[in-house]
């Protein structure tokens, strides 16, 4: 039985939520108020997954910009996108951040 990309997209996002403490949006984010997969109090995450493994994965820079716009409409100094290669049983998931972020984790961990 073939399942949708939708099945994918909510088992990932779930488990970002989970993992990070944080809430999956409603409808993928697809209301007026909530953008974005998953909440924190200052980040927004997108997330991204293949529907079967893969080596690989193709991310466009609209989604980051995308992202960006949506977590500062939302008051979120932050955003990041969340990627898997498609096994999400066994795949661990990746992120991007853009360099500002970047620079505040590297403060932060060599404090």
């Amino acid at each position: 039985m073939n399942k949708s990309t939708r099945y994918f997209s909510n088992k990932q996002e779930k488990h970002v939520a989970k993992f990070l403490k944080g809430r999956q949006t409603a409808n993928s984010g697809a209301t007026p108020f909530q953008k974005g997969d998953v909440e924190l109090s200052n980040i927004l995450v997108e997330c991204k997954t293949k529907t079967s493994p893969s080596e690989s994965m193709s991310i466009k820079k609209e989604w980051l910009e995308k992202n960006e716009e949506e977590a500062f409409a939302m008051g979120k100094p932050y955003s990041a996108l969340c990627f898997s290669f498609g096994d999400l049983h066994n795949d661990r998931q990746y992120y991007i951040i853009n360099e500002d972020m970047f620079k505040k984790l590297v403060e932060i961990l060599e404090n």
